[in-house]
Parts: structure tokens; sequence; C-alpha cells
């Protein structure tokens, strides 16, 4: 071990260079195409209901069946959690760069498929639109674990928390594009093809055109992905992999040479030295000494992701209905089908603007300074607040007069999302498990969140249905109604604020100290390190 510490200490002291922006652009443009792909699907859900689902004479358009809806809002999450915990290991086995430009190629051609889904039947056009967005999702799975992983070991110990953020942080700009491209395409749509509401002509409401609209959308997720695609090829393997997984110094060393500008002679093992003598700290995910070792932090991460993706996701995917139900957005029936995608979009890009993207952003710029833990802790607790806030005086807020401090206080919502667990529960994952095993772990702590968002996605749309039962959407059952949905999340985000009591802080300290790689055991138990087995910071 003492050889490949002369790789891994000086990445660690690294000075902040040019390949640090680089690797972040680079990793960042597979969050960007992630959230575009998950969080454009609400701006044409709407749509693909009128065109599929309206009934001649019917006296509102149509909309998604509760089952097709959960399937298609749903679907493309089922794969993502299906591709964290695959590419979370594979990425262990076989390398984060050999396995990275896999997951991109996969979005790129699941994007574009997903545009062109076949026939024009509902039945059809649903059941191939929901296949690619499972392989979609699939590919975006695998970006989790992998570009939070390379970016945890390209940084150095004093700003990693930072450099691992703002690729989280560029799902922001990703929501804030999804929205933008929504409103571009249906205002050309718009304006090219004038159509009436639905309550003036049912029937002029959709013009056949539309049915280009949402396929556009879609595929332009494409774009971003295959911009990025021969920057990932280029990519070397990490330092950190070739020295402590692949046991290669000296290839470490001449990796991390081509990218950063370090002075670093590779040491050779010294032939005298017992070759099996780092084998009984190689114990397994399985293991008793990982569940001793890490078992509370793993247990810390997935459950911590898994609280927060239930309301971040409920929150982000139904944005439009929640609009509806306090009427900041007009009944279906007032607008045609096209300026309908138009106005959930605007409300999407709004609430990016004021929430979503500030916060992501502001976690960058403090997560060095004041630490994971505070940040999780405070983004939870202020969540909790300001869904009780929506909650609690529900009728207040549905209210005309009123709809601008609903706006502002969802708006909040979002921000300390992002200001807190949403950013911190991606990055402390990929600093507090072993070299060996972190992609494996952090895939196991986002399938855990993904699973959240799956619960979110299919639970929050029957949940938030009107208890009475002549005001539910057609097809669903009577719910719980609006608000106690929203209290339900705000009890979810502070039993999440309970469960961050589990994680330990990683604010300045070296991968190798938190995942104690660089501990030689001398004994049969091996010696506790307090400093880095606390899962409560101090």
């Amino acid at each position: 071990m003492a050889h490949d510490q002369n790789v891994l200490n000086a990445l660690d002291v690294a000075k902040t260079q040019w390949y640090h922006f680089t690797a972040i652009v680079v990793a960042g443009m597979g969050f960007f195409t992630d959230a575009y792909d998950l969080f454009s699907i609400p701006n044409v859900t709407k749509l693909l209901g009128r065109i599929y689902y309206t009934k001649e004479g019917s006296p509102k358009p149509g909309s998604l069946p509760p089952n097709v809806s959960a399937a298609v809002n749903g679907v493309a999450l089922c794969g993502t959690l299906a591709g964290q915990l695959f590419f979370g290991w594979l990425g262990d086995k076989l390398g984060r760069k050999k396995v990275y430009g896999m997951t991109l190629a996969l979005m790129v051609i699941s994007a574009l498929a997903s545009g062109l889904s076949f026939g024009h039947t509902a039945k059809g056009v649903v059941t191939t639109l929901c296949f690619f967005r499972f392989w979609l999702g699939f590919g975006i799975g695998g970006d989790y674990p992998l570009s939070a992983t390379i970016m945890s070991e390209y940084a150095n110990k004093k700003t990693r928390g930072a450099f691992i953020a703002a690729v989280f942080a560029m799902q922001g700009f990703g929501i804030l594009a999804g929205g933008i491209v929504s409103l571009i395409v249906s205002a050309a749509f718009d304006h090219a093809y004038k159509a009436p509401p639905y309550n003036v002509n049912p029937a002029a409401s959709l013009p056949p055109e539309a049915d280009y609209v949402w396929r556009i959308i879609l595929m332009f997720g494409a774009v971003p992905a295959a911009m990025t695609f021969y920057s990932r090829a280029k990519m070397p393997e990490t330092a950190r992999y070739t020295a402590l997984v692949a046991k290669n110094e000296k290839q470490a060393a001449l990796d991390m040479a081509k990218v950063l500008e370090v002075e670093l002679e590779a040491e050779q093992p010294n032939k005298e030295e017992k070759p099996n003598k780092r084998d009984r700290t190689s114990f397994g995910l399985f293991s008793k000494e990982f569940a001793r070792r890490h078992g509370l932090h793993l247990l810390g991460t997935c459950t911590t992701w898994f609280l927060l993706d239930i309301a971040y996701y409920s929150s982000n995917l139904f944005q439009k209905d929640i609009y509806s139900a306090v009427g900041w957005l007009p009944s279906a029936g007032e607008m045609s089908a096209i300026q309908e995608v138009f106005k959930v979009a605007r409300a999407q890009v709004l609430i990016a603007l004021c929430g979503t993207v500030p916060g992501y952003w502001f976690t960058v710029a403090f997560i060095d300074i004041l630490g994971r833990f505070f940040i999780q802790l405070m983004g939870f607790f202020f969540m909790t607040v300001f869904m009780l806030a929506l909650a609690i005086p529900y009728d207040h807020w549905t209210k005309k007069e009123n709809r601008i401090g609903f706006l502002v206080m969802y708006a909040l919502t979002f921000f300390f999302a992002n200001f807190g667990p949403n950013a911190t529960t991606f990055v402390i994952p990929a600093e507090i498990f072993p070299a060996r095993l972190r992609s494996t772990c952090h895939g196991l702590s986002s399938a855990s969140g993904k699973a959240g968002a799956i619960v979110g996605a299919f639970g929050f749309l029957y949940a938030a249905q009107s208890k009475d039962p002549k005001k539910t959407d057609a097809g669903y059952p009577p719910g719980i109604g609006m608000k106690n949905a929203l209290i339900m999340l705000a009890v979810i985000n502070f039993v999440g604020m309970l469960f961050t009591f589990l994680v330990p802080e990683s604010k300045g300290k070296s991968l190798e100290e938190l995942s104690r790689e660089n501990e030689e055991e001398n004994d049969e138990h091996g010696a506790e390190s307090s400093s880095t087995n606390r899962t409560v910071p101090v």
C-alpha cells in the first residue's frame, strides 16, 4: 500500500487544473441528459392523453388512463434502478472507463427511439414508448455511479465535494433545458398551426401535427449525449481504480500524468514485500468486515436517498397536476393541445429558474465549507417545513390571489431539496466506500433512491386524487387529496432528516482515509479509527 500511496497523495494535493473542469463538463453532460430525459416527460403526458385517448363528444379532452400514466411516468425510473445496480457493479469489475461509453451510447439510441415510437394506435405507441424509455432509463442509471465515482477519484480532497456536486448540478440545467425546448417547440407549432381551445372546437383543438411535438421534445435528449461521446472515449481510467483495484501503480501514474500536471515517479513494489499483506483488507460487499466498517453507512446512504426521492420525484413528475389543483394552470378545456404543452413547460421553467438551478449551485459553493452532513440535515428540515406550510393552509393557496405565494413556497421546497439532500445523497456514497466497491455501493444507494422515485411516481398519482369521487381524474379511484398527500411527503422528509445521522461527514478527508483503505490491520480484528468510523460528526 505504501507504494500506490504516492499516486493517491498526489491526487489529493493536486492543485485545481483545467482538466478538473473538463471532467466536470464531460461527466456533467451525462447528468444534463439524464435530467432532460427524465423530466421532459411531464411536459408531454397531457398531450399524449389528448392525442390517443380523447373520446369523440366528451366534455373534457382525453387524458392518460391511470395505469398508462403510471407506466409512462415510471418505466424510465424502473430502467434507471436496474441500470444503477448493473453498471455500478460492472464499473467495479471492468473499470470506470470501459463501462462509461456504453451508458452514453444506450442513452443516445433510446432517446431517438422514444420519439420514433411505432404506430398510430394508443396501444402501439405507448407500448413502444415504454419499451424504449425503459432502456433509456437503464443507460441513465449507469451514469449515476460512474459519473460520481470518476469525479471523486479525479478530484483533490480540498474541492472534491464541489466538483462532484457540480457534476450533479448539471441536472438542474437539464430540467431547465427540457422546459425551454418544450416551450420553443410548442410555441413554433402553435404559431404554425393555430388551434382553438377544446371547449370552442374539440376536433380543431388537436391539429394532426401535434403528434410531432412530443416526439421532437423526447428525441432532442439524444443531442447533448451524442456531443460528449468522443470526450468520454478519450478519458483515461481513474488513477485510483488502476492503483487500488487493478494494482498497477505505474500505469496509474502514467494515466494521471496525461491529464494532470503532477510530477511523480511511479515506484515499483518491493519484491521482498509479501504479496498477501493486503488480503485481510480486501473484504467483499457481503462480508462481516464490510458490515462492521460500512454497514451503517450504506444503510444511511440508501435510506436517505430512498426517502428523498419519494418526495422529490413526486413533486417533479407531477408538477402539472399540482399546478392544476391550485388553479395555476387553466383547465384543459380552456386550451388547445399545443397551448397546454406550452403552459405546463412554462411553469416548469419558472420553478427551475427560481428554485431548482440556484439550489444546486448553492450546494456547489458551500459543500466544502459547511460540510455534507449539515447541508443534508438542513435541506431535509426546510423541505419538511415548506411542505407543511403548503399543506396545512392548502385551501388558502388554492385561492386565485394567493397563487404567487404558492409558487414561491413550492420553489423554496425545490431550492432546499437541491441545496440539501438531492445533491448530498449523490456526493457522499462516492466518497466513503473502498475503491473496489465504490461504484457498486453508489449504485446500491442510487438504486434505493430510484425505488423511492418509483414509489413517488406510482403512489402520488393515486394518493393526490380528490376524496370526492366526482372530482377525481378520469379512471382514478378517490385518494387522500392533495393536502394530505403533501403532509405525507413532509413526514417522509422528516424521517429522512433522522436517517441522516447514520451518514459520516467526509469534508476535507482523503478517499482512502474515509474508506480506511490505508489501514494495515495488525491484529485479527483490526484497529478502529474513531475519527474515520464515527457515523455522526461532532
